[in-house]
């Protein structure tokens, strides 16, 4: 059942299913979330039986604001501090030491959990509407299926996930693509997932080097979307240059099918590259930020014109299109 997220009334009846134990979609700036109370053991296994998602694989607790932090946090480095008061509420996690009596499950069992508070005007009414019913923070990862591509409209969350779970409509996702994770657990910020928010902007803000969890020696904390295969479609997807789509299509001629392309140009502009019936194309953006706005969207029209193979540009290997390089190179592993 999808409801206006933006009435009164639609937050009122969230909040109420989620302090039942319920799950509801809820929308946010980078994806939509599959909430459940952060604190409801049972509502949280909920979430991952729903996504078939492995238990030890932690969710993000999304909270309504800095304030929040301490009910699940046991404590908060200076430097994290920073961090919340750059960049929330958006599309930042913080992973930070976990208060052991509570949370655990949503942390995956682990001594750490990922905290969040997003910048969508529904998700932080219905957080701040759970917390006035004394529910501290949401946990809520993707709303879709363990590893499938992730859904950024309220359509999205009920094709993948049953038309009767309570989903608010809060209009397309701004940002597209999932929130960057910085674990804060090491005395020293470390990126285990990029996004929106740079690695520049983070070094900016906090005043230290960004490190890299491949250059540590101790193993890093697990984190949502960080296994090496992540956010596929049914189709097979392959990372290429332009000019390497542009060759295979001349080589296939006539004989492309069910094949879907993602490039910024368009392979028959141009050498003499004809795209039959069976090629679907798809512009991919120049931008970094609309590419990854686009992304999951582009994924998801793909596969359901039956495509075996997504084929995709390379985008540019340059700091703001971390994020996107990230999500297409699990998408395609």
């Amino acid at each position: 059942m999808i409801l206006v997220g933006a009435l009164p009334q639609s937050i009122a009846q969230a909040a109420s299913a989620l302090q039942r134990g319920e799950l509801v979609g809820l929308p946010t700036e980078t994806v939509y979330g599959l909430a459940a109370d952060a604190c409801n053991e049972a509502a949280v296994a909920k979430i991952f039986a729903t996504k078939g998602r492995p238990a030890n694989h932690p969710l993000i607790v999304h909270v309504a604001s800095a304030e929040a932090v301490p009910a699940f946090a046991a404590e908060v480095p200076v430097f994290a501090q920073r961090l919340m008061a750059a960049f929330w509420p958006g599309p930042l996690t913080l992973i930070l030491p976990r208060r052991p009596d509570v949370g655990a499950a949503a942390a995956g069992g682990q001594n750490s959990i990922g905290l969040r508070c997003p910048a969508h005007p529904v998700a932080l009414a219905l957080l701040q509407a759970c917390a006035a019913q004394g529910m501290a923070g949401l946990a809520a990862p993707s709303a879709n299926l363990f590893g499938r591509v992730s859904p950024t409209t309220a359509a999205h969350v009920q094709s993948e996930l049953g038309r009767e779970l309570l989903v608010l409509d809060g209009g397309a996702c701004a940002v597209g693509i999932e929130s960057t994770i910085i674990d804060c657990t090491r005395g020293a910020p470390v990126l285990l997932r990029p996004g929106q928010v740079s690695r520049a902007q983070i070094e900016v803000a906090c005043g230290l080097a960004l490190l890299d969890k491949d250059n540590l020696q101790a193993p890093a904390p697990r984190a949502s979307g960080t296994l090496e295969s992540h956010y596929a479609p049914r189709a097979k997807v392959r990372l290429m240059s332009a000019q390497d789509i542009a060759a295979k299509l001349l080589a296939l001629g006539p004989h492309a099918n069910n094949l879907g392309v993602w490039s910024v140009l368009r392979p028959d502009a141009g050498d003499g590259v004809a795209m039959g019936a069976g090629v679907v194309w798809r512009a991919q953006p120049s931008s970094a930020a609309q590419a990854a706005h686009d992304l999951f969207t582009v994924l998801r029209d793909l596969d359901a014109r039956g495509v075996q193979q997504i084929w995709v540009q390379q985008p540019p290997d340059t700091p703001e299109w971390e994020g996107v390089r990230d999500r297409l190179q699990r998408a395609a592993a």
